[in-house]
């Protein structure tokens, strides 16, 4: 007979749930969340499972990573995809449980990507990195609101980074408004400590694959930037199209018509954010510091077909750009490609020949 068990995760406890080929329920139990536990009451029942479906809350690794150890065939449900039917008079854990069980029986559940844990610890290094980096940031605008409120007038970023705490005296003549800039300047040493000691723990972790090293001969994209994107992408055999990786970059728009008419919109942050960030953070730096690029987009503005179909500006025109030749270096195994044909310029251009002699790829 052959079994399909789901579990319906919680922050201390979960619903596992086992069903049959006719949908009877074999087993049913609320068990905290412990894995030696939720082993044992499984192990008598491992030869006829044919799958566990966990649910992609922020809590899976453990039990994920704990099953797969054990030998269990584990499922990641979508959540943000399954949908039950709406007219439900009465939902709780246990018929949700049921239904992530009854929708793998049928081989229908979207599933979520469970991503490597040896090169995941590695990945969430640099979103650690990430969520360090905004913190600095945070406690920068800090010091320029503070300087422009008590002022009037503007203290650049990379003044503020060079301040030292007895400078910090003379542009504020309230001493506890000076206290308050020296409090923001301490936390941001602090992080930047940090951040400088994960981006060396990273990159001695691990390598850039050939196929995204393409990314380090756009201006302004170093070696950290780059590790970003390819860490979030993981296996790019995962998305079928380049449609699929660009939405999951959130690079697409989202529109729902009906016999022309506009009903609205889905939800366009369906997806990867940390993959979003990355692409669209290195297309400001290709804009910002390739010139050829910065023409390319001007060029190719002024026509009203290709307007019509980039609505999203600059940056957001060249991430998805940036990532359609990013799927398919990866997909192609091949890398080095000239920087004008991820920009469709034509082989040979004035653009293609100017970015090739910059970067001598």
């Amino acid at each position: 007979m052959k079994l399909y068990g789901a579990i319906d995760l919680h922050s201390n406890n979960n619903v596992t749930v086992l069903i049959d080929e006719q949908d009877q329920v074999v087993y049913q139990k609320r068990l905290v969340n412990d894995l030696s536990l939720i082993s044992e009451q499984l192990s008598p029942y491992a030869s006829s499972l044919e799958g566990i479906v966990v649910e992609s809350t922020y809590n899976w690794y453990w039990l994920v990573d704990g099953l797969m150890g054990k030998g269990h065939r584990v499922h990641l449900a979508n959540t943000a995809a399954i949908q039950q039917y709406n007219g439900l008079k009465y939902t709780d854990d246990d018929s949700d449980a049921r239904w992530l069980a009854h929708m793998v029986r049928l081989g229908v559940l979207p599933q979520g990507y469970i991503y490597p844990q040896q090169e995941r610890a590695v990945r969430d290094l640099l979103r650690k990195r990430s969520q360090l980096v905004r913190q600095k940031t945070a406690n920068l605008l800090s010091i320029q609101n503070l300087y422009t409120r008590n002022t009037g007038l503007s203290l650049s970023a990379n003044r503020i980074k060079k301040l030292r705490s007895e400078e910090v005296d003379d542009l504020f003549t309230l001493g506890d408004v000076a206290l308050a800039v020296k409090a923001n300047l301490s936390v941001m040493r602090c992080l930047e400590a940090e951040i400088k000691t994960l981006e060396q723990v990273v990159k001695e972790r691990v390598k850039l694959k050939p196929a995204f090293r393409y990314l380090l001969s756009v201006s302004g994209i170093g070696q950290t930037l780059a590790l970003t994107i390819m860490l979030e992408t993981g296996d790019i055999r995962r998305f079928p199209s380049v449609g699929n990786f660009a939405s999951y970059c959130r690079c697409v728009g989202s529109e729902k018509l009906s016999n022309g008419k506009r009903k609205g919109k889905g939800n366009t942050k369906n997806g990867n954010k940390y993959l979003s960030w990355a692409f669209v953070e290195a297309a400001t730096f290709a804009i910002r510091f390739e010139p050829l690029i910065g023409r390319f987009l001007s060029e190719k503005e002024g026509q009203d077909s290709w307007s019509g179909r980039h609505q999203g500006g600059g940056p957001q025109t060249v991430a998805g750009l940036l990532l359609r030749h990013a799927r398919s270096s990866a997909v192609r195994c091949r890398a080095g490609l000239f920087l004008g044909r991820v920009f469709q310029l034509g082989r040979g251009s004035e653009l293609e020949k100017g970015l090739a002699q910059n970067h001598k790829i």
